[in-house]
């Protein structure tokens, strides 16, 4: 199926995304070819809670938003790991943004 392959290539990113960095939907997407395509990361990303090789909680929208914290467990889960890993956020948004932005077309060479 289309979206499993899609999803897949999501996951393979999603997964070098370094302890105490954060990316965008938007940055994988463009990555993997499918600039346009942000949503559906945002989709690959709520459909991998339950894969815990899948740091789906250092993804967040191109502001650094928690746009998918109500996809995690618990109240305030998404930003308690993004805490733990030393990320500074306030009001559901990443304070230091610039700082822990991970992008992968210049990181991944």
């Amino acid at each position: 199926m289309k979206n499993e392959n899609f999803f897949q290539k999501v996951y393979a990113i999603a997964k070098q995304i370094p302890y105490g960095r954060v990316t965008s939907y938007g940055a994988i997407a463009k990555h993997i070819g499918a600039a346009r395509s942000s949503r559906m990361v945002g989709w690959a990303m709520n459909a991998s809670h339950n894969m815990e090789d899948i740091p789906a909680h250092r993804v967040v929208n191109r502001k650094g938003i928690l746009t998918g914290k109500h996809h995690f467990e618990g109240t305030n889960l998404m930003q308690q790991l993004l805490e733990n890993e030393g990320i500074i956020v306030k009001d559901l948004q990443i304070q230091n943004f610039k700082e822990v932005f991970w992008n992968p077309n210049e990181e991944l060479l």
